[in-house]
């Protein structure tokens, strides 16, 4: 070895000695269980059950992921020791409160992540601290009030998400301070009122969604505050009828009102909306339309889905439209030689009404038929009254009686009331016919209302009722007539009640059941006979967290529209797959937080062909056989398998579709028979987090890093079938729900990585080794 091969030598062994010198103190900055980037400055804790923010994170650090952890609350100064944050994520962390002085310290973070959550209040300090933030998520938490004052610190803020959350009403200056904000989205709550300053001081608000709300009638006052915004989505929302000047609001460009019950829009609605260039009034009930006053540049109108019918009265329409160059979309329902027409391929000469003639027999036929009861000349005033300690609004048609400490259904509601507001009082009991001429109300809150027990016909007379919250009760049976005369009951909320049986034959009588929730429940078995799947052939989605299930007969879930199916957190031993045979059609599927250790071959084949989302965490699952997955082919887009006891996996290859994988914290044996898995994660785009847990000298390594793998060979791997006897059982309380798929979302590709073969001299990496350490020993 020449002079200048020594001085590198040893400039080679000093720079690792340095390096090795520094790494414990690097070491002590990053937390045990996490993972850091000291060049990117981050630092990742996802998924390790920590019930406290770590206190060793490096003061420097930008970006903090906390996801999917145990935190439950947030207290004073929780980030002190991290003042340079700019992105922080907590989502899915069991957060129940964010306390005074949580986030005080943070005044450079921009991206604050707090969705899936239990957040239920935002106080006035909440956010205190975050005045350089700009997007906050706050969605799929249990949010029902925000107080006054609460966003007064987030005046750099242009992205707020409320989505899925229990808001029911926005009261006046809600949202005061965010003085940069430019979507707001509140979609998915239950809100059936706002404020007539609900959204005051949003002065640069551009985009809002309330869409999927409860909202009867077009909030006028509320939106006449929004001076800047281009698209407002209102769609989904069980509103009749929209009047003159409804829609005020000089920048609008594009209005979505789809998917309502729109019966009437009236020509005057958007008069003072000018720039509108699209509206959406798709799937209503609209029959025809009448020119729209207002609007100037309007370039397209949806009216798909409405029967609309193309006679006479449509011509006006046709014929603005040809005029304005405005793209009708949809079909005419009737007359039957225009039906399935599309509307722009009309003529407005073939809009035509019958003849006069026709017309005069069809009036005195009408006329003979109420000659029994004419109408009368005048029609006199009546003074609307209102129930006392209620507050009724005509011009919402909402009336509540909220928490006025009412012992029976009050009496003498407007005749035209919509929505009943009745939670929080005393009923206790609810006897028959109780809420006489309300039949045109759609939603009615009964929670809270320590109801226990609801007579047959309670409900009598409720023809147009589409929601009905019966939440939170001391339901413990409900009778076969208790829900007769509401034909058009669509969703249905019966959790938090303390129901022993499934409420089979009470719901005999709702053939537009879609939505059904009995959540929190003591549901102990699922009877065949006890569902009456017949005569729910709507059944869309059904919610059985929290029961006591143990059992589920074959049959009983024949409800040949099932998408949705929530048994997680019950007493199930087995994947209950006979049962799962008649649900033909079902998309998701969670089964998390059930006792059942051992998944035989075969066990979602019934469900081959449909499902999509396949929820197993925190099941005590031991085994799996290598064929319990058969079937469920590129369809599957999720599948979570977190906190189980698995040492080995099936083959995934087969589901090719798959976009979100959570196989965290199960006790992996990384050795040649978990190649398949190795090679499967390898070969496709989307990050999956696996762990080692045997053998002992790389537990907490991830898969992916390891380098067992390398010496496999064909021969070394011989799949086998997974057998084994099952073990005595004790049903244990469920643990706390983690979150549903934590996987990024990515598409897989197509096998083009190979793993590295292994090393033809291992002799000489040996020597190599023996060679560096003893030189090091000798500087």
């Amino acid at each position: 070895m020449n002079i200048n091969m020594k001085m590198d030598f040893s400039s080679s062994l000093t720079s690792l000695l340095l390096l090795a010198l520094s790494l414990p103190s690097e070491a002590g900055k990053c937390p045990r269980l996490c993972s850091c980037d000291s060049t990117k400055l981050t630092v990742a804790c996802v998924g390790k059950n920590l019930t406290e923010v770590p206190p060793t994170i490096d003061e420097i650090t930008v970006k903090l992921d906390l996801r999917s952890n145990n935190l439950q609350e947030l207290p004073r100064g929780a980030f002190m020791l991290t003042p340079y944050l700019t992105h922080l994520n907590l989502q899915r962390c069991n957060i129940v409160k964010v306390k005074e002085g949580a986030f005080r310290t943070l005044g450079r973070v921009v991206f604050l992540n707090l969705a899936y959550n239990k957040i239920d209040i935002l106080y006035q300090e909440s956010f205190d601290g975050l005045s350089s933030l700009k997007e906050l998520h706050l969605d799929h938490n249990r949010v029902e009030e925000i107080q006054p004052g609460a966003f007064t610190q987030l005046g750099f803020l242009n992205m707020l998400a409320l989505t899925h959350n229990q808001l029911v009403y926005i009261p006046n200056m809600a949202f005061q301070g965010l003085n940069s904000i430019k979507w707001l989205r509140l979609s998915h709550n239950s809100l059936n009122n706002l404020a007539p300053e609900a959204f005051a001081s949003l002065f640069t608000l551009i985009r809002l969604s309330l869409d999927h709300n409860e909202l009867q009638f077009f909030p006028t006052q509320a939106m006449n505050r929004l001076r800047e915004v281009t698209r407002l989505d209102m769609s989904h929302n069980p509103m009749i009828y929209l009047g003159e000047e409804s829609v005020s609001m000089a920048k609008l460009t594009h209005l979505y009102l789809d998917h309502m019950s729109l019966q009437d829009l009236s020509d005057q609605a958007l008069s003072d909306a000018p720039l509108l260039s699209h509206l959406d009034v798709s799937f209503n009930q609209l029959r025809y339309l009448e020119p729209l006053s207002g609007p100037k540049q309007l370039g397209s109108l949806n009216l798909t889905g409405n029967p609309v019918y193309c006679n006479c009265y449509m011509r006006p329409l046709r014929e603005w439209a040809r005029v304005g160059g405005v793209k009708l979309l949809g079909v005419c329902a009737g007359p039957p030689h225009l039906s399935d027409e599309p509307l722009q391929a009309v003529a407005p000469m073939d809009l035509r009404c019958r003849s006069r003639g026709e017309m005069l027999v069809d009036e005195l036929e009408k006329e003979d038929e109420n000659t029994e009861s004419p109408p009368p000349t005048a029609k006199p005033k009546q003074k609307v009254k209102c129930p006392v300690n209620c507050e009724c609004n005509t011009e919402a048609q909402h009336v509540t009686c909220e928490g006025r400490g009412h012992t029976k259904v009050p009496r003498g509601f407007p005749t035209k009331t919509q929505l009943l507001d009745l939670r929080s009082n005393h009923f206790h009991n609810v006897p028959a016919s109780s809420f006489p001429g309300t039949s045109q109300v759609v939603s009615l809150h009964l929670e809270f209302c320590k109801i226990h027990q609801i007579e047959g016909s309670a409900f009598q007379g409720m023809k147009n009722l589409l929601y009905l919250y019966l939440s939170d009760n001391d339901l413990t049976s409900l009778a076969p007539g208790t829900f007769a005369g509401t034909p058009e009951l669509t969703y249905l909320h019966l959790e938090g009640n303390r129901l022993a049986q499934f409420p089979g034959s009470a719901l005999a009588v709702l053939p537009s059941l879609f939505v059904l929730h009995l959540e929190r429940n003591s549901i102990s078995t699922l009877q065949h006979t006890g569902l009456l799947s017949s005569s729910s052939p709507k059944l869309k989605e059904l919610y059985l967290t929290n029961n006591t299930i143990a059992s589920i007969a074959k049959g009983a879930l024949g409800f040949s529209f099932l998408g949705t199916l929530h048994l997680d957190a019950n007493q199930l031993l087995d994947i209950p797959t006979q049962a799962l045979s008649e649900a033909s059609n079902l998309e998701e599927l969670s089964l998390s937080q059930n006792s059942i250790r051992w998944v035989g071959p075969n066990a979602f084949q019934p469900l081959s062909q449909s499902l999509k989302r396949l929820y197993m965490d925190q099941m005590g699952m031991e085994k799996m056989s290598k064929d319990a997955l058969a079937g469920l082919g590129p369809g599957l887009t999720a599948l979570t398998m977190r906190g189980n006891l698995l040492e080995e996996l099936p083959d995934l290859s087969p589901l090719t579709g798959l976009e979100v994988v959570d196989l965290q914290d199960n006790p992996l044996r990384c050795d040649c028979s978990l190649l398949p898995l190795r090679r499967w994660m390898d070969n496709v785009s989307m990050e999956v987090t696996a762990i080692c847990g045997h053998p002992a000298e790389i537990r907490g390594q991830k898969v992916k890093d390891v380098l067992v793998f390398s010496s496999c060979s064909e021969e070394s791997f011989h799949p086998k079938e997974m057998v084994v006897a099952p073990r005595p059982r004790k049903l244990k309380k469920p643990k706390p729900n983690l979150s549903k798929g934590s996987g990024v979302k990515t598409r897989p590709v197509k096998p083009k990585v190979k793993l590295p073969k292994p090393s033809k001299n291992k002799t000489q990496i040996k020597l190599l080794s023996k060679t560096m350490i003893k030189s090091k020993k000798a500087v």
